[in-house]
């Protein structure tokens, strides 16, 4: 079974960006279809020429294609991406998730699951707080959370974060280690991997015309 998975990221100097890759790696070893989309840059090229960093990786990463919501309609799961700005996401982000209204009211989002990543200066930068603000908009989408919690080796080597793969940058700017970007490949198997226990569990119910039942008739969960 093909699931489509939507990667979607802001980054300023390439961290989220080279976690979006890894999640997007991941996803992909699963047999499932993936769209990596970068959101649309807000800042000024005047702002952005400033930070040579911040210069160097717009201009490295022109030829990636460019988030739409049609993506989000498109896709059966979502991984989003973002550094923290004072414990919240990105407001590049921000404006693209604030695009996702007409989805929203047509139920589009709900029932289907969701991740986030995220990369901060320093470990205790808001990278926890960033994560949990995105899950308030996954909320009010009703989709299906799914962090990557205590549920393989690979998190705790990256440093124990059960709310998402989160990266620390530094002084000097380095981008997310080898234990990181192995923790980000698997939380991306992981969302792809329960999209598929999910549509599979959904073809079911379809293909009988009813909830799957228990020997004793009570419903049992497809996921």
């Amino acid at each position: 079974m093909t699931v489509k998975v939507a990667v979607i990221y802001y980054s300023s100097t390439g961290a989220v960006h080279a976690l979006a890759q890894a999640v997007a790696e991941g996803a992909g070893s699963t047999g499932a279809e993936v769209r990596l989309r970068r959101v649309a840059e807000l800042a000024p090229g005047s702002e952005i020429d400033q930070n040579p960093r911040w210069r160097e990786h717009a201009d490295a990463t022109t030829s990636i294609a460019q988030a739409s919501v049609e993506d989000l309609a498109w896709a059966d799961a979502f991984a989003f991406g973002t550094p923290t700005r004072f414990g919240a996401p990105a407001a590049q982000l921000k404006q693209f998730i604030d695009q996702t209204i007409g989805l929203w009211r047509e139920g589009s989002l709900a029932d289907k699951p969701v991740t986030a990543f995220t990369s901060a200066f320093n470990r205790h930068g808001g990278n926890e707080a960033t994560i949990l603000s995105l899950a308030n908009v996954f909320y009010h989408w009703g989709a299906l959370i799914v962090p990557p919690g205590y549920t393989d080796p690979a998190v705790y080597a990256a440093g124990g974060n059960p709310y998402g793969t989160s990266a620390v940058t530094g002084p000097n700017g380095d981008g997310p280690d080898a234990a990181t970007l192995e923790a980000a490949r698997y939380q991306g198997r992981r969302l792809a991997r329960t999209a598929i226990r999910l549509l599979a569990g959904s073809r079911v119910t379809e293909s009988n015309g009813n909830p799957r039942t228990t020997g004793d008739g009570r419903a049992r969960q497809t996921a």
